[in-house]
């Protein structure tokens, strides 16, 4: 569930001016908008059929809104199909759509381009409804090259005392990808529904209806995967990029990884790397299609395995989450 200190109401009219200023010198941002008035104003559009605009982070939480917001909301991503979140800047066009937005959904794990925007106005007035979702997530740590992510975070302690934020060394170290457990998106699920009844309190039912059915749905998907994996707890994957490390852990698996905060191992790393592929009798390298192959491309030589693509940034979610299941159930070793 959201609290007060997880939903916040950050400035728009500012918001367009700074983000094509950012945008100039090359930094990321979700968006701005030239929303006026308040709280009641939003609730008051969407009384008028208008649906609600929300922006969103990466596309898996765009399915997330529309599930639970129906025909009452329209979705904006920020970070578009295909594009890389640790190098994608968007267009003046891009940050004219997101200014349009009433709510914005964040990932809430430190992301670089979600914290160029939240760090900056969340002490002004403003119309835009900021939804932290990974409020009430164990958040975990990145693994380092050859490694497993291991390590979890309470819920809620990114966010420190009263909102107050940890150090950002520390934040740069927390995996984002908190959507790849379905436990976690049901946790996503509900924070979106409490953010959209903030705004429209009127469909408070509605959104709760929309909720119920693709909480059953996210239920059915994590049953299947239990079964898919049923006696295969501790076996070993490997990737590129640490983007399953949510997953691992929820289904007892354990996650080898060859990059990590978007760095490209050594030769003394991936001499590691394949070390443990070896010993770990590894056949196959799990690549992002984001991002670069090379490295992997390199492990699956020297182990006389194979690269395969899967994807975590994929809007179907549970669709994807099925194909993925089925493609780790029958790789793992």
């Amino acid at each position: 569930m959201i609290s007060s200190m997880n939903l916040k109401i950050l400035p728009l009219l500012m918001l367009l001016t700074v983000g094509l200023s950012l945008f100039a010198s090359g930094c990321m941002s979700p968006g701005d908008s030239q929303v006026n008035g308040s709280t009641g104003q939003a609730v008051e559009k969407a009384e008028t059929g208008e649906p609600i605009i929300v922006a969103v982070s990466v596309l898996p939480q765009a399915e997330f809104v529309e599930k639970v917001g129906g025909d009452k909301v329209k979705t904006i991503v920020v970070i578009p199909p295909g594009a890389d979140p640790h190098t994608y800047e968007p267009s003046p066009r891009e940050l004219r759509e997101v200014s349009k937005a009433r709510m914005y959904v964040t990932v809430g794990t430190g992301m670089p381009f979600e914290e160029v925007w939240i760090r900056r106005f969340e002490s002004a007035s403003s119309e835009t409804l900021i939804v932290n979702t990974s409020s009430g997530i164990e958040l975990k740590e990145l693994a380092a090259h050859g490694e497993e992510e291991t390590k979890g975070r309470p819920p809620g302690e990114l966010e420190g005392h009263e909102g107050e934020s940890v150090t950002d060394a520390h934040k740069e170290e927390l995996d984002p990808h908190i959507w790849t457990s379905p436990a976690n998106a049901k946790i996503m699920v509900e924070n979106i529904y409490e953010g959209l009844v903030t705004l429209d309190p009127e469909n408070k039912e509605y959104y709760a209806q929309n909720r119920d059915a693709y909480l059953k749905e996210l239920d059915a998907l994590d049953a299947r995967i239990r079964e898919k994996l049923e006696g295969k707890k501790g076996r070993n994957f490997m990737v590129f990029h640490p983007s399953w490390g949510y997953f691992a852990a929820e289904y007892g698996l354990t996650m080898i990884t060859i990059e990590t905060e978007g760095k490209e191992p050594s030769a003394q790393d991936m001499a590691k790397i394949v070390d443990i592929a070896k010993e770990k009798q590894v056949r196959v390298i799990f690549v992002q299609p984001q991002f670069s192959t090379r490295s992997a491309q390199a492990v699956a030589e020297e182990i006389d395995g194979e690269v395969i693509a899967v994807d975590p940034l994929a809007k179907d979610y549970i669709k994807n989450m099925d194909r993925v299941s089925d493609v780790f159930a029958r790789n793992l070793v």
